[in-house]
């Protein structure tokens, strides 16, 4: 029989064992994080009918989704967690607590053409709180902390998140008189890190904004300095239009308490380039990057949106919300060296080697280990020492134990330190707390390095 070539997909990743027991950590720290500021989880299919995913319908969503049909059923995989977010909101209003705040952290399609850190299937890690009728700007605040908080704890250091408020924006339009172009403009600045202020003018030419009125809003998104400068550089338009007014008093209480929710003045700023290319957002945007990989772009973004359901029912659900890409973040971290190799990748955190033909110590000691929350595993293979020792280093694992005739005869256990090759003869009762002991430093390592 012929056999077929083993391969995965162009656009899918799939990892090796040490690599995968990183994105999972990268995957628990988050969770940790998210449900640290009283998030509870969500998972919703993979799979929604088709009309449910389209209800907005057109654009590029619609040529990347994967659609198929199952019988008389239009069905489709989910292309992000938004989306799916939002049915589940208005399908289940009735019976959620507002505000309402979830995280989720799970795998979306897109058949869009794969490229190196461009996958067709990849995890995004979610967070957004919902309002009934109304949500507070102080949840606009909020949510830099927990950006702050999960990078740190995965070990990034060097990132800014950075700040605006699309109201600001609209309102500085609609005070040049642009306000039928105001979601063109928007897309069109937002693109301005990747082709520059010449191509943004050109651009915005093209669109019919004169070239007087393209000089204003360069100028205006160009204001730099640390916060306090640039809002208050907001104030000389104070007084011409409601919305600005209101963006710029929403983004003033957003930065005042940022620094209340823990975050230091270097990890954010002000910045009146951030637009975010959708017409979804309607507040408060983000946008973070690193600030040594620029050219990573953004690594976690989203902001304030008014109406998440609106296609699904007439009851209003505003919220705010972010995305970490997370399958593109990890390969790009790998990519620039700065995935913690150091840390501990291995199944287990000891492997028990019995010496003897009889297995009945050896399981009792691992069940014991286990219920004391060691990671164990017991290797029952009838192979010789040099491939059992072999399989153990193989697999990385910091801890080894001897189990012969001699040790059961005295309640002892050989224990290696497979890393410094120190090998200590311990009383069966004490091997739990020994190796915890040890185990402490390793778990507080980080899995992103980040000088």
């Amino acid at each position: 029989m012929e056999k077929i070539k083993p391969r995965t997909l162009s656009g899918f990743m799939e990892l090796l064992p040490a690599e995968q027991m990183l994105f999972e950590q990268m995957v628990a720290t988050l969770k940790e994080t998210y449900s640290l500021y009283g998030f509870t989880p969500l998972d919703t299919p993979l799979i929604e009918a088709s009309e449910v995913l389209l209800a907005k319908g057109g654009g590029e969503t619609e040529k990347q989704i994967y659609r198929f049909t199952k019988g008389d059923a239009d069905l489709s995989l989910r292309f992000d967690l938004t989306v799916p977010l939002a049915r589940y909101v208005a399908q289940h209003a009735g019976e959620l607590t507002f505000p309402f705040r979830r995280f989720q952290i799970g795998k979306v399609y897109r058949g869009e053409r794969a490229q190196r850190g461009r996958f067709r299937e990849f995890y995004q890690a979610d967070i957004d709180i919902i309002g009934d009728e109304k949500l507070d700007v102080m949840n606009e605040a909020e949510i830099p902390s927990i950006i702050y908080r999960a990078f740190t704890k995965l070990g990034l250091r060097r990132f800014r998140i950075r700040v605006n408020n699309r109201k600001v924006l609209n309102g500085f339009f609609a005070i040049l008189g642009l306000t039928d172009k105001a979601g063109d403009i928007m897309r069109t600045i937002d693109k301005l890190e990747k082709i520059g202020a010449d191509k943004v003018c050109e651009l915005l030419l093209e669109l019919g904004v004169t070239a007087e009125q393209a000089k204003q809003i360069t100028d205006f998104i160009s204001v730099s300095g640390d916060s306090a400068s640039v809002l208050e550089a907001l104030n000389a338009y104070r007084g011409q239009n409601e919305i600005f007014d209101l963006g710029a008093d929403e983004l003033a209480t957003v930065i005042r308490h940022m620094k209340d929710f823990g975050v230091p003045d270097e990890c954010f700023a002000v910045d009146l380039t951030i637009a975010r290319g959708l017409d979804y957002y309607t507040g408060t945007v983000y946008e973070t990057l690193m600030l040594d990989h620029p050219e990573i772009g953004s690594i976690c973004s989203g902001g304030r949106y008014d109406n998440l359901a609106e296609y699904y029912t007439d009851r209003k659900l505003p919220g705010v919300g972010i995305s970490i890409g997370l399958t593109r973040l990890f390969f790009v971290l790998g990519d620039q060296g700065m995935l913690n190799r150091e840390y501990p990748a291995a199944p287990a955190d000891l492997i028990i080697l019995p010496m003897t033909d009889s297995m009945t110590e050896a399981v009792g000691l691992a069940t014991t280990l286990r219920e004391a929350c060691i990671r164990t595993q017991l290797y029952s293979e009838k192979k010789k020492f040099k491939a059992k020792i072999g399989y153990a280093d193989k697999l990385g694992v910091p801890f080894v134990i001897f189990l012969g005739e001699d040790e059961i005869a005295n309640g002892t256990v050989s224990l290696k330190d497979m890393k410094s090759g120190e090998q200590v003869s311990l009383p069966m009762d004490e091997v739990a707390a020994y190796v915890s002991a040890k185990l402490k430093d390793q778990k507080e390592l980080a899995v992103i390095l980040d000088k």
